[in-house]
């Protein structure tokens, strides 16, 4: 029998990672992250890990099918028991039904939806406010660790530059395209009547007793 299912959503730069990782230890869920359920099983050599490399190896999407099994078989290991909280997966309306099916077919079902729901605005303005110190990589931030002289390292005295990828242009433009997809996986479970939004702006302490209070109300678990 499957325990409960919880589906933490969020988009980059919306603390889910660092949420995802509270409620497990708080709720004894398996945290599990898709991505890192791909690199061990690559790396251990698991029969699906070597299905999985294959698609990769050949530059071609892992079909949701393989996915979904590699899923599975990290429910059966006995960390799993008492349920699990889902990480980036699913990513988009298909994962979303195919995960739907295969969990109905063993007697389970997604139980809650907890979204972490940040402002575009803000997710730039989080994603896209690191600088670098030119001389040693020493990192900064705009809004957690600000340099005791603007554009000025406080280590080394070297200038502090943007990477490309941190612009908040480049990061706006790559959001959009994940946006979209979270929408519409936010849209598959608010139909089914699971998910639960918490205001993600919120300290990270008042966003983590929004998502334990969600998850209480809809599977009972207490953290």
């Amino acid at each position: 029998m499957i325990g409960n299912v919880v589906v933490l959503l969020g988009a980059p730069g919306a603390g889910k990672g660092t949420q995802a990782q509270i409620l497990s230890e708080r709720l004894g869920l398996a945290h599990v992250a898709t991505g890192d359920l791909f690199r061990a099983a690559v790396r251990d050599g698991t029969p699906l890990g070597l299905t999985a490399k294959g698609y990769m190896d050949r530059g071609e999407l892992v079909p949701d099918s393989v996915t979904i099994d590699m899923l599975f078989e990290r429910l059966a290991r006995p960390d799993a028991a008492k349920g699990i909280l889902l990480d980036g997966f699913p990513r988009n309306t298909a994962q979303a039904e195919v995960l739907d099916k295969a969990l109905a077919e063993r007697g389970g079902k997604v139980d809650v939806a907890p979204y972490i729901e940040v402002p575009e605005a803000d997710l730039v303005a989080r994603l896209g406010g690191r600088w670098i110190c030119r001389a040693q990589g020493h990192p900064y931030h705009e809004q957690t660790k600000k340099p005791l002289v603007p554009g000025v390292c406080d280590v080394d005295g070297s200038e502090l530059y943007q990477r490309t990828d941190d612009q908040p242009a480049t990061v706006q433009a790559r959001l959009r395209q994940q946006l979209g997809a979270l929408d519409q996986v936010v849209g598959h479970y608010r139909g089914h009547e699971v998910l639960a939004t918490v205001d993600g702006s919120q300290p990270i302490d008042r966003v983590t007793d929004g998502l334990l209070a969600a998850i209480a109300a809809a599977t009972g678990r207490q953290g």
